[in-house]
């Protein structure tokens, strides 16, 4: 006998609760457990059809569906894409990256979220919304959102490699010889005042740092340049700190500093000096002023000046940037730049778990941009180039006469 009381209990209790595919699969399991008669007993207390009960007992011989399936293969509407077989050629074109705004196309935002994507295909006399778009790109046309990525240096100089091996040899070298190998380089240009400093830091929670809505320059305290000297061997690094220009006098006034105030005592018996350095900037290979100030240094100090530039395209290969300026920039991370103190104290304080240290210092001179060298002044100084790659690489030895 069909105990119908216990049957409708259960239903009522659980079976009427569950979604389609879960009321079809308890039917046929109640059918299945009371056994002969029990289908039009189970179709009356359920009220749901005899067909519908068998294929919930054709779903209960299939086992459990994959992929957090709700219904069976086959079931529910056809995706959108089979429906509207020139959705997705549609949407290829629209998601192209190439010429964004050109007018004899639908799209014309710079930016392709999935709501503009729609609503350009809706315009075109698709039916979709910003959601399908969205897993279109990713199913259909294997689209991500993605970040940026610095990996792009421009074309790549054929004796690249070869330069980062020569200058590799030259330093190994001298460091065999004791003498002293410094890689220079300019930190951009910080303005000074309450502005937003990138990166965050730990503040009581709902207190964070006011600081002004725009980056306007002030005036009066206008912006500071951070030209950097790190010392290979010792690890350890110089800031001067400019106020002005940053020009190739300014450049190589921060190598004479650190000369007489660290590396004189650091290394007593010096008697050359290696300088590593970009191809551009204040310390450029083609820089004229960069070159006549390095020999009025050489001149003063008595130093052999050995200077040798990364190839085009590859600064941040430089030690200094990521050895020495990436770590001044965690430093100060969160941190407005008040004053022109607060950023020698900043960049004084920087340290690392392998041991760098930082000293920094406020140069307050004045340097001229727009100094032009003539080509006789060039013929005057004491320059001996590589046979490897001359213009990169070269040696400026000090004159017993010097010119006044």
């Amino acid at each position: 006998m069909i105990d119908q009381d216990g049957i409708r209990l259960r239903w009522e209790t659980l079976g009427c609760k569950l979604d389609e595919r879960g009321r079809r699969l308890f039917a046929a399991n109640e059918v299945l457990a009371a056994g002969r008669g029990a289908l039009v007993i189970v179709s009356k207390i359920t009220g749901l059809a005899r067909s519908t009960i068998n294929r919930g007992e054709d779903d209960l011989e299939e086992g459990p569906l994959p992929n957090g399936r709700v219904r069976r293969k086959g079931g529910g509407p056809k995706p959108l894409s089979e429906r509207d077989p020139t959705l997705v050629p549609d949407l290829r074109r629209l998601a192209e990256p190439a010429t964004m705004g050109d007018p004899m196309r639908a799209l014309k935002w710079v930016s392709k979220s999935p709501a503009k994507l729609a609503a350009a295909l809706n315009e075109g006399g698709h039916e979709v919304s910003a959601n399908t778009v969205a897993k279109l790109l990713e199913e259909k046309l294997e689209y991500s959102r993605q970040f940026n990525r610095k990996t792009h240096e421009g074309a790549s100089h054929p004796d690249r490699d070869a330069q980062f091996e020569h200058i590799n040899a030259k330093v190994v070298a001298a460091q065999s010889a004791g003498q002293p190998v410094i890689s220079v380089d300019t930190k951009k240009k910080e303005l000074v005042g309450n502005f937003k400093n990138g990166g965050s830091d730990y503040r009581p929670k709902g207190d964070p740092h006011r600081v002004k809505v725009h980056d306007f320059e002030d005036k009066a305290l206008g912006k500071v340049v951070p030209y950097g000297i790190y010392d290979v061997g010792a690890n350890a690094g110089w800031v001067s700190l400019g106020i002005t220009s940053d020009t190739a006098e300014f450049a190589v006034n921060a190598i004479r500093t650190w000369i007489e105030r660290i590396g004189a005592k650091r290394y007593p018996r010096m008697r050359e000096l290696t300088i590593t350095a970009d191809c551009g900037g204040s310390n450029g290979a083609r820089v004229r002023l960069w070159k006549v100030e390095l020999q009025k240094l050489a001149d003063t100090s008595g130093l052999t000046l050995c200077v040798h530039h990364y190839p085009p395209g590859t600064s941040k290969w430089n030690r200094i940037e990521h050895r020495m300026f990436c770590h001044i920039t965690q430093n100060w991370r969160g941190q407005p730049l008040e004053s022109r103190m607060a950023v020698v104290e900043l960049i004084g304080a920087t340290t690392t778990k392998t041991g760098l240290t930082v000293e920094c210092a406020l140069d307050e001179r004045t340097y001229e941009k727009g100094i032009r060298i003539k080509q006789a002044q060039m013929k005057s100084l004491d320059i001996e180039g590589d046979a490897f790659h001359p213009e990169w690489n070269y040696t400026i030895k000090p004159r017993i006469h010097t010119e006044p």
